[in-house]
């Protein structure tokens, strides 16, 4: 079995000052650069050939698309998370992360989001801690930068033992 995710990774010119953010508040932030989940971590044996031709034949029906995130909100539907919002793709993730949910990843829909809706984001935190994350959503509230970028693929990545990140495969569309 092999544990992966589905992830876009997208490049900002001030890319660093996200970075800075989730080195104090995400624990991932050593393991796995800046995201957005649209096919959450899942075990299978499905090959890496037969998992790469899926996302081809989905992302054949997109076109690139400009990516805005924006604004620090702090979610506790699953945890204490500080997630950066998707101020403008939200549309177009929400379509893909639908569209990779058949066929062969049609089984690896999380039982978790049946009912809830999936709202693309960034995590820059997850704090286990009741008062850091106080502390947390205190600091970044009044955070505003605003970051822009093209998303033109979507990467497969294997999720090693120490939670670490190794790309599978990137898949342009």
């Amino acid at each position: 079995m092999i544990k992966r995710c589905i992830m876009i990774f997208p490049h900002f010119e001030s890319g660093h000052v996200i970075d800075e953010i989730r080195e104090k508040y995400d624990p991932l932030a050593n393991h796995v650069r800046p995201h957005i989940t649209v096919v959450f971590p899942f075990e299978s044996n499905i090959t890496s050939e037969m998992l790469k031709e899926h996302i081809i034949n989905v992302l054949s029906e997109f076109k690139p698309f400009e990516l805005v995130i924006s604004g620090i909100t702090p979610s506790i539907n699953f945890g204490r998370y500080l997630f950066l919002n998707v101020a403008k793709g939200s549309e177009e993730i929400i379509k893909i992360h639908r569209k990779l949910y058949t066929g062969v990843l049609e089984e690896y829909y999380p039982k978790w989001l049946i009912g809830n809706k999936f709202m693309p984001h960034m995590t820059v935190g997850n704090l286990e801690d009741e008062e850091a994350f106080k502390r947390a959503i205190n600091d970044t509230k009044h955070f505003s930068d605003s970051f822009k970028t093209i998303v033109n693929k979507v990467s497969v990545e294997i999720i090693d033992e120490n939670e670490d990140s190794i790309i599978e495969n990137d898949i342009s569309f």
